[in-house]
Protein backbone atom coordinates (compact mmCIF):
# COMPACT_ATOMS: atom_id res chain seq x y z
CA UNK A 1 0.00 0.00 0.00
CA UNK A 2 1.10 3.64 -1.06
CA UNK A 3 -0.94 6.18 0.75
CA UNK A 4 1.14 8.75 -1.61
CA UNK A 5 -1.17 7.66 -4.56
CA UNK A 6 -4.68 8.54 -3.10
CA UNK A 7 -3.34 11.96 -4.05
CA UNK A 8 -2.55 10.93 -7.52
CA UNK A 9 -5.01 13.04 -10.18
CA UNK A 10 -7.69 11.76 -11.95
CA UNK A 11 -8.27 11.24 -15.41
CA UNK A 12 -9.91 14.16 -16.48
CA UNK A 13 -13.19 13.15 -17.87
CA UNK A 14 -14.11 11.38 -14.21
CA UNK A 15 -13.70 15.46 -12.95
CA UNK A 16 -17.63 16.56 -13.16
CA UNK A 17 -18.22 20.38 -13.04
CA UNK A 18 -21.11 22.01 -11.25
CA UNK A 19 -22.06 25.81 -12.08
CA UNK A 20 -22.12 27.75 -9.22
CA UNK A 21 -22.92 31.89 -10.64
CA UNK A 22 -23.53 32.99 -13.67
CA UNK A 23 -22.44 35.96 -14.70
CA UNK A 24 -25.20 39.29 -15.41
CA UNK A 25 -24.84 38.51 -19.25
CA UNK A 26 -25.20 34.83 -18.93
CA UNK A 27 -22.44 33.66 -21.05
CA UNK A 28 -20.45 32.57 -18.37
CA UNK A 29 -20.76 30.18 -14.86
CA UNK A 30 -18.20 29.77 -12.41
CA UNK A 31 -17.34 25.96 -12.57
CA UNK A 32 -16.62 24.26 -9.61
CA UNK A 33 -14.73 20.81 -10.06
CA UNK A 34 -15.83 17.71 -8.10
CA UNK A 35 -15.58 13.99 -8.23
CA UNK A 36 -18.63 11.10 -7.95
CA UNK A 37 -18.62 9.14 -4.60
CA UNK A 38 -17.90 6.10 -6.42
CA UNK A 39 -14.74 7.54 -8.09
CA UNK A 40 -13.53 8.01 -4.31
CA UNK A 41 -14.78 4.40 -3.53
CA UNK A 42 -12.42 2.72 -6.46
CA UNK A 43 -9.36 4.97 -5.58
CA UNK A 44 -9.51 3.50 -2.13
CA UNK A 45 -10.41 -0.10 -3.68
CA UNK A 46 -7.20 0.57 -5.38
CA UNK A 47 -4.77 2.17 -3.07
CA UNK A 48 -5.54 0.20 0.09
CA UNK A 49 -7.62 -2.93 -1.51
CA UNK A 50 -11.31 -3.19 -0.18
CA UNK A 51 -10.46 -5.11 3.30
CA UNK A 52 -8.12 -1.86 4.41
CA UNK A 53 -10.73 0.65 4.49
CA UNK A 54 -13.96 1.37 5.90
CA UNK A 55 -16.39 3.99 6.58
CA UNK A 56 -18.80 5.02 9.68
CA UNK A 57 -21.39 7.91 9.43
CA UNK A 58 -22.50 9.83 12.36
CA UNK A 59 -25.71 12.52 12.01
CA UNK A 60 -25.39 15.46 14.48
CA UNK A 61 -28.49 16.95 16.05
CA UNK A 62 -28.47 19.76 13.21
CA UNK A 63 -28.79 17.19 10.88
CA UNK A 64 -25.25 17.10 9.32
CA UNK A 65 -23.62 14.07 8.39
CA UNK A 66 -20.08 12.86 9.32
CA UNK A 67 -18.45 10.82 7.27
CA UNK A 68 -15.04 9.21 9.11
CA UNK A 69 -12.88 6.98 7.10
CA UNK A 70 -10.41 4.53 8.07
CA UNK A 71 -7.66 3.05 6.67
CA UNK A 72 -5.74 0.06 8.13
CA UNK A 73 -1.95 0.74 8.19
CA UNK A 74 0.22 -2.39 9.64
CA UNK A 75 -2.26 -3.32 12.05
CA UNK A 76 -3.91 -0.09 13.55
CA UNK A 77 -6.74 1.54 11.81
CA UNK A 78 -6.23 5.23 11.46
CA UNK A 79 -9.48 7.04 10.98
CA UNK A 80 -9.89 10.94 9.36
CA UNK A 81 -13.54 12.23 9.68
CA UNK A 82 -15.58 15.57 7.63
CA UNK A 83 -18.99 16.09 7.29
CA UNK A 84 -21.69 18.03 4.91
CA UNK A 85 -25.54 18.72 5.26
CA UNK A 86 -28.00 17.53 3.34
CA UNK A 87 -28.27 18.31 -0.28
CA UNK A 88 -31.00 20.21 -2.24
CA UNK A 89 -30.85 17.63 -4.86
CA UNK A 90 -30.48 14.00 -2.86
CA UNK A 91 -31.48 15.33 0.44
CA UNK A 92 -29.63 12.89 3.16
CA UNK A 93 -28.24 10.97 0.42
CA UNK A 94 -26.50 13.81 -0.81
CA UNK A 95 -25.12 14.59 2.77
CA UNK A 96 -23.62 10.94 2.89
CA UNK A 97 -21.91 10.75 -0.21
CA UNK A 98 -20.43 14.85 0.18
CA UNK A 99 -19.31 13.53 3.68
CA UNK A 100 -17.55 10.99 1.84
CA UNK A 101 -15.68 12.84 -0.37
CA UNK A 102 -14.70 15.87 2.20
CA UNK A 103 -13.14 13.34 4.34
CA UNK A 104 -11.55 11.73 1.71
CA UNK A 105 -9.62 15.20 1.02
CA UNK A 106 -8.01 14.60 4.30
CA UNK A 107 -6.59 11.54 2.84
CA UNK A 108 -5.51 13.34 -0.29
CA UNK A 109 -8.10 12.20 -2.69
CA UNK A 110 -8.60 14.90 -4.92
CA UNK A 111 -7.66 17.59 -2.92
CA UNK A 112 -5.93 19.07 -5.43
CA UNK A 113 -8.88 20.40 -7.15
CA UNK A 114 -9.19 22.60 -4.65
CA UNK A 115 -5.79 24.67 -5.76
CA UNK A 116 -7.31 25.24 -9.11
CA UNK A 117 -7.97 28.73 -9.84
CA UNK A 118 -11.18 30.08 -10.26
CA UNK A 119 -12.73 28.88 -13.66
CA UNK A 120 -15.49 30.85 -15.22
CA UNK A 121 -16.16 28.65 -18.77
CA UNK A 122 -18.39 29.38 -21.02
CA UNK A 123 -22.36 28.07 -20.69
CA UNK A 124 -25.50 28.23 -22.15
CA UNK A 125 -28.55 28.90 -20.19
CA UNK A 126 -32.30 29.06 -20.10
CA UNK A 127 -34.52 32.03 -19.85
CA UNK A 128 -37.68 31.60 -16.96
CA UNK A 129 -39.32 34.51 -16.14
CA UNK A 130 -36.76 37.51 -16.22
CA UNK A 131 -33.69 35.00 -14.61
CA UNK A 132 -31.54 33.06 -16.47
CA UNK A 133 -30.80 29.89 -15.34
CA UNK A 134 -27.45 27.23 -16.23
CA UNK A 135 -28.01 24.39 -19.16
CA UNK A 136 -24.94 23.24 -20.05
CA UNK A 137 -21.45 24.16 -20.89
CA UNK A 138 -20.01 24.85 -24.30
CA UNK A 139 -17.06 22.76 -24.18
CA UNK A 140 -14.86 21.55 -21.17
CA UNK A 141 -14.25 24.12 -18.13
CA UNK A 142 -10.46 22.30 -18.17
CA UNK A 143 -9.89 24.58 -21.29
CA UNK A 144 -10.25 27.73 -19.50
CA UNK A 145 -8.30 26.47 -15.87
CA UNK A 146 -4.88 28.63 -16.51
CA UNK A 147 -3.04 26.44 -13.31
CA UNK A 148 -4.34 23.15 -14.40
CA UNK A 149 -2.11 20.01 -14.02
CA UNK A 150 -0.94 18.01 -17.31
CA UNK A 151 -3.63 15.49 -17.68
CA UNK A 152 -3.58 11.88 -15.78
CA UNK A 153 -2.51 9.19 -17.81
CA UNK A 154 -5.44 6.83 -17.81
CA UNK A 155 -4.80 3.80 -15.58
CA UNK A 156 -3.81 0.68 -17.30
CA UNK A 157 -6.61 -2.39 -17.10
CA UNK A 158 -5.69 -5.49 -14.84
CA UNK A 159 -5.33 -8.72 -15.95
CA UNK A 160 -7.80 -10.89 -14.79
CA UNK A 161 -7.22 -12.50 -11.58
CA UNK A 162 -8.83 -15.64 -10.11
CA UNK A 163 -12.13 -16.01 -10.02
CA UNK A 164 -12.12 -16.55 -6.28
CA UNK A 165 -9.91 -13.62 -5.40
CA UNK A 166 -12.62 -11.80 -7.35
CA UNK A 167 -15.06 -13.02 -5.52
CA UNK A 168 -13.33 -12.54 -2.03
CA UNK A 169 -12.68 -8.75 -3.04
CA UNK A 170 -16.89 -7.99 -3.81
CA UNK A 171 -17.73 -10.04 -0.57
CA UNK A 172 -15.38 -7.85 1.35
CA UNK A 173 -16.67 -4.67 -0.32
CA UNK A 174 -20.52 -5.95 0.52
CA UNK A 175 -19.28 -6.71 4.09
CA UNK A 176 -18.32 -3.30 4.80
CA UNK A 177 -21.51 -0.59 4.19
CA UNK A 178 -23.52 0.01 7.67
CA UNK A 179 -27.00 1.19 5.96
CA UNK A 180 -28.83 0.26 2.88
CA UNK A 181 -27.73 3.68 1.26
CA UNK A 182 -24.03 2.58 1.46
CA UNK A 183 -24.55 -0.38 0.54
CA UNK A 184 -25.98 0.84 -2.54
CA UNK A 185 -23.38 3.40 -3.64
CA UNK A 186 -20.79 0.61 -3.46
CA UNK A 187 -22.67 -1.87 -5.27
CA UNK A 188 -23.40 0.17 -8.01
CA UNK A 189 -20.08 1.47 -8.26
CA UNK A 190 -18.02 0.88 -11.82
CA UNK A 191 -15.19 -0.92 -11.00
CA UNK A 192 -17.55 -3.34 -8.61
CA UNK A 193 -20.14 -3.27 -11.55
CA UNK A 194 -17.24 -4.68 -13.89
CA UNK A 195 -16.25 -6.89 -11.55
CA UNK A 196 -19.24 -8.78 -10.93
CA UNK A 197 -20.35 -8.75 -14.76
CA UNK A 198 -16.53 -10.76 -15.67
CA UNK A 199 -17.11 -12.94 -13.03
CA UNK A 200 -20.54 -13.56 -13.82
CA UNK A 201 -19.64 -14.71 -16.98
CA UNK A 202 -16.54 -16.58 -15.97
CA UNK A 203 -17.57 -18.68 -12.72
CA UNK A 204 -20.86 -19.00 -11.92
CA UNK A 205 -20.45 -20.75 -9.05
CA UNK A 206 -18.13 -17.94 -7.31
CA UNK A 207 -20.70 -15.37 -8.97
CA UNK A 208 -23.29 -17.21 -7.14
CA UNK A 209 -21.54 -16.61 -3.82
CA UNK A 210 -21.22 -13.00 -4.40
CA UNK A 211 -24.90 -12.84 -5.41
CA UNK A 212 -25.69 -14.60 -2.01
CA UNK A 213 -23.35 -12.46 0.31
CA UNK A 214 -25.23 -9.81 -1.49
CA UNK A 215 -28.99 -10.65 -0.43
CA UNK A 216 -27.93 -11.59 3.23
CA UNK A 217 -26.04 -8.33 3.62
CA UNK A 218 -29.23 -6.43 2.49
CA UNK A 219 -31.62 -8.78 4.85
CA UNK A 220 -29.05 -8.23 7.80
CA UNK A 221 -29.69 -4.22 7.08
CA UNK A 222 -33.16 -3.88 7.06
CA UNK A 223 -32.88 -5.61 10.41
CA UNK A 224 -33.52 -3.53 13.48
CA UNK A 225 -30.58 -2.66 15.51
CA UNK A 226 -30.56 -3.62 19.13
CA UNK A 227 -30.85 0.33 20.20
CA UNK A 228 -33.59 0.20 17.77
CA UNK A 229 -35.22 -2.49 19.45
CA UNK A 230 -35.10 -1.12 22.70
CA UNK A 231 -36.77 2.55 21.56
CA UNK A 232 -39.47 0.80 20.20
Amino acid sequence: MRLPDLAKEFPRDAIHWRAQTLTRDGDKALALAYLDARDVMDRLDEVCGPENWQTKYLETPTGRVLCNIGIKIGDEWVWKSDGAGATDIEGEKGGISDSLKRAAVLWGIGRYLYRLDAVWAPCETYQKGDRKYFSKWRGSPWDHVRNAPPKAREPEKEQPRNPKDIADSLIAVIGKPENRDELNLAVTGEKFATASAWLKETNTAESERVTTALDARRKELDQPTPEELMRA
